[in-house]
């Protein structure tokens, strides 16, 4: 098969294309025919050896593709030849056939063809991943977009829209801007040809998301345009500057600046039961199987509660359960803080009692504090003034 390879560290005009042995899927594994691959900045990175990921020379580089199913290793359930599917992988997509593993594939949607899934996994995906499962954005709310007319900043121009946030779109051209216009921005800015931090205060409305995949000069300004409580999105730094931030900024902006790696979320947060990146419906998942818990520990709670009151047990399910159970745990609690103060008789049994149990005798006065105060003596004064003179 061919393939395009890297086999000296440098720009993409170092790749060659040449003949190597077609791979063989192992176990979990689906080796797929490759109809389309996608080109992103990671990429660009990764040959020349600026990325995170260091693969050892030669390889084909290509984060992104989509193809057909030729062939499925063993232990291999969900798919079989003839399907049409997309995956997100480090590298090797840049070539005819490629071994993935079966967690990574998806299928492609009916429909959509390999051209659009094969670009359209990594940038959404991050995308999402950044402003839901990241900055929790909420319809209403101001997001702010640096290099919007670039694979996820575009992504996010039109998730932010969907998501009911204003979107201010940030790009170097006006024709960049237009496209963002297309997308959902309700108002863009031309950061080469205006000063960004004076276009954002001249806006009026601090920003509560900010997406950025640029980095370099353009990221204080977006921080000092932060609203309280607002969250700042570090994607990537295409500019090729990684940026000094003043962490003054975040104490007096009450911001918080928050990391956004899709492909290490993907690996670190697998769903078990699918392999499939947590998201939406993974929290989703998570949150009915914490609710049945709930459910389980809320039934027992009703029913201790019913033997110790006597009261009927609820029918109730989810959290209103939940709520018996914190609600019973809370009566119990004001119920000792309601319970009549000892009195010395009270206490005269648990001391005398105390001291039976260690097998001492229980038949000698009483000290005085544990006497009632008719019956004390001024000699019961004398020795408690003793006392606290030895103390002392």
């Amino acid at each position: 098969m061919k393939a395009v390879l890297c086999k000296t560290w440098g720009p993409p005009d170092a790749l060659v294309v040449e003949d190597i042995p077609s791979p063989k899927p192992g176990k979990g594994q689906l080796l797929v025919s490759v109809k389309a691959s996608g080109v992103n900045f990671p990429d660009v990175l990764l040959i020349q050896n600026k990325y995170q990921f260091k693969p050892d020379l030669p390889f084909s580089p290509g984060s992104e593709i989509a193809g057909v199913v030729r062939q499925v290793g063993e232990g291999v359930h969900g798919f079989m030849p003839g399907d049409r599917v997309m995956a997100h992988i480090r590298w090797g997509g840049y070539a005819e056939e490629v071994v993935v593993d079966e967690a990574l594939v998806t299928p492609v949607p009916a429909g959509l063809d390999f051209t659009v899934a094969a670009s359209f996994g990594l940038v959404y995906a991050t995308a999402y991943h950044a402003l839901k499962d990241r900055a929790g954005i909420k319809a209403g709310e101001t997001l702010l977009v640096l290099g919007a007319a670039g694979g996820v900043g575009l992504a996010a121009v039109e998730l932010g829209k969907l998501f009911g946030a204003r979107v201010i779109a940030c790009a170097s051209s006006d024709e960049k801007l237009e496209t963002c216009k297309r997308f959902g921005a309700e108002v863009t800015i031309n950061y080469e040809r205006e000063d960004l931090r004076e276009a954002l205060k001249n806006l009026g409305a601090a920003v509560d998301v900010a997406l950025d995949p640029v980095g370099g000069k353009y990221s204080e300004p977006a921080v000092r345009a932060m609203a309280w409580n607002g969250r700042y999105l570090v994607v990537g730094f295409a500019s090729g500057e990684i940026p000094k931030i003043a962490l003054n900024l975040t104490l007096l902006k009450g911001c918080s600046i928050v990391g956004v790696f899709w492909g290490e979320f993907a690996k670190r947060e697998l769903r078990p039961e699918r392999g499939e990146p947590e998201g939406a419906d993974g929290v989703a998942a998570r949150q009915e199987d914490q609710a049945a818990g709930e459910r389980k520990l809320s039934a027992r709670s009703r029913r201790r509660r019913a033997q110790r009151h006597d009261e009927p047990q609820s029918s109730g399910k989810g959290r209103a359960d939940y709520g018996l159970a914190v609600e019973g745990i809370t009566a119990g609690i004001r119920s000792r803080s309601q319970r009549p103060a000892p009195t010395a008789r009270d206490r005269w049994k648990r001391w005398g009692s105390n001291r039976c149990n260690r097998g001492s005798s229980n038949t000698r006065p009483r000290p005085a504090r544990y006497r009632p105060a008719a019956e004390r003596t001024p000699e019961d004064s004398r020795d408690r003034d003793k006392r606290t003179a030895h103390r002392l």
